[in-house]
């Protein structure tokens, strides 16, 4: 174990490549999704992904507030993601930081992307996203959630948007990293896509990749993505085949 400051850096990476809860680098976290488990939202999810825990609600296509953002030839997407103030080990302060409004903005703009916004004119598509307990990839997991609740609330979309984040853990590029990956971690890359397509509507990075490892960490995260879009669409089947919601789980091994 060695250390930065006060800080012990845990060991992420074993010599027999496993990381530290025992997976492999291309290996997501178990992930279940409920599709409408709110009576009063329009749509609604739940994701539970490793230890996150996200709700999702969507309201709309509905009159526009504040009304000076109106748009006479499209519907507008508003965003509100927010981290509850327990979500996190040390009690966050309540409200949204400047973190959650970059957040909103990035997803709102992701999903304006691939909703047939023209349909709507004039009306706002409003999507509240909590999370409730964090555990590092909380903007994919809310960006899941949202997909999953639009598509309960009968949004038109041109597809439902999987996400999820790639990193880079000692000198291995490694899938859906978890908090201490995050945090010891040299590099974080959220990203969204349209599977059908393979166009990306959510790409960030923080920290440094080579080209190679981008390249390397793209890849890896559109297979990722493609496995999570599975279990989404399990959702809604699940959802519309019974009378109340179920979630759909998998233990997403490689």
């Amino acid at each position: 174990m060695g250390s930065v400051g006060a800080k012990e850096v845990p060991v992420l990476l074993g010599p027999d490549g496993r990381r530290i809860d025992g997976r492999k680098v291309d290996e997501l976290r178990p992930i279940a999704i409920t599709a409408g488990p709110l009576h009063q939202a329009d749509g609604s999810a739940f994701v539970e992904w490793g230890q996150n825990k996200v709700m999702a609600a969507v309201y709309g296509p509905r009159e526009v507030h504040p009304r000076h953002l109106q748009e006479n030839n499209k519907a507008i997407v508003q965003c509100r993601y927010n981290m509850a103030a327990f979500s996190v080990d040390e009690r966050k302060r309540p409200g949204l930081d400047r973190r959650s409004q970059e957040i909103s903005k990035v997803i709102a703009e992701a999903f304006e992307s691939v909703i047939f916004v023209e349909e709507y004119p004039r009306t706002s598509i409003d999507v509240y996203i909590e999370v409730l307990q964090a555990n590092a990839g909380t903007r994919c997991a809310g960006v899941v959630a949202a997909s999953v609740a639009l598509a309960d609330a009968g949004i038109p979309m041109v597809d439902l948007v999987p996400a999820v984040a790639v990193g880079k853990v000692g000198d291995a590029v490694v899938l859906d990293l978890k908090k201490e990956e995050d945090n010891f971690g040299s590099a974080d890359l959220p990203m969204a896509l349209v599977p059908q397509s393979g166009r990306l509507v959510l790409l960030q990075m923080e920290g440094h990749l080579s080209r190679d490892e981008l390249a390397r960490a793209l890849d890896l995260g559109v297979v990722g993505c493609r496995k999570i879009y599975e279990v989404m669409k399990q959702a809604l089947r699940d959802r519309y085949r019974t009378d109340g919601p179920g979630p759909a789980a998998e233990g997403m091994a490689a």
